[in-house]
């Protein structure tokens, strides 16, 4: 299993913090946000390879980060996928399309987007991915409507199994919402390049579940604790001084 981390946005909302440093190697707690997940998923043996995928303007920040990370079990690449600003990001499903294609990625993919903090390792979602050997998704429930609102929503049956997705939907089909934590199966890698092709919204991997859910068997896992999505100075401001995440 390969890991790709999306750390290619530009975090507008925590300027001036941010506007020439990436969010995901700000510090919290004497560690960056990368490094503590890196450090997670040192421990779950299935995955072999890490793969970051970061802007032009922050990717000397992450070579100078790599170049720390020597004593990582598995190997981490780096890319620059060419976007210098906002306005021309590529967005979250893009990304990931373009890690596949540059890394030539024939494996399940576990996709992490780079700026949450966890307090739940991620070794349980992939023995839940194992153990139904299809697509997997992260749930949590959301008693917020307009928390709902801002989010992917899905259905699920008594087996997990999702019926349908939601992306930031005006009526919620269910409390059950979606962090940015997915697991690809390797035959289905091929609806994410199918996806942007068609136009999908590219920044939002919501739609791309969507899609997937009409023609292939997706499982949702029950989030086991809480994560920390650092979105402004006021939440960084929190929490930048924590060490249990």
């Amino acid at each position: 299993m390969k890991c790709v981390i999306l750390a290619a946005g530009y975090a507008t909302r925590m300027y001036p913090l941010t506007e020439n440093f990436p969010k995901p190697l700000l510090e919290v707690g004497g560690r960056t946000i990368m490094d503590r997940l890196l450090d997670d998923i040192e421990t779950i043996e299935q995955i072999d390879e890490c793969v970051v995928v970061t802007n032009h303007r922050f990717i000397a920040h992450f070579e100078d980060w790599k170049s720390r990370q020597s004593d990582r079990r598995f190997s981490i690449d780096v890319l620059d996928d060419g976007s210098t600003e906002n306005d021309n990001r590529l967005g979250a499903v893009k990304d990931l399309d373009f890690a596949i294609g540059e890394c030539n990625i024939d494996d399940d993919v576990l996709v992490l987007a780079g700026d949450n903090l966890l307090d739940f390792s991620l070794k349980g979602y992939v023995e839940f991915f194992v153990e139904k050997n299809h697509s997997s998704i992260m749930y949590y429930y959301e008693p917020e409507l307009d928390r709902l609102r801002r989010t992917g929503v899905i259905d699920i049956d008594g087996e997990g199994k999702v019926l349908s997705m939601q992306e930031k939907p005006q009526n919620p089909v269910s409390n059950y919402a979606v962090p940015p934590f997915y697991i690809y199966a390797k035959d289905d890698l091929h609806w994410i390049r199918e996806a942007v092709v068609s136009g999908v919204n590219v920044d939002a991997p919501g739609n791309l579940l969507s899609k997937m859910c009409q023609y292939c068997e997706v499982y949702a896992f029950n989030m086991p604790g809480k994560r920390i999505d650092v979105g402004c100075l006021a939440d960084y401001e929190k929490i930048k001084d924590c060490t249990n995440f």
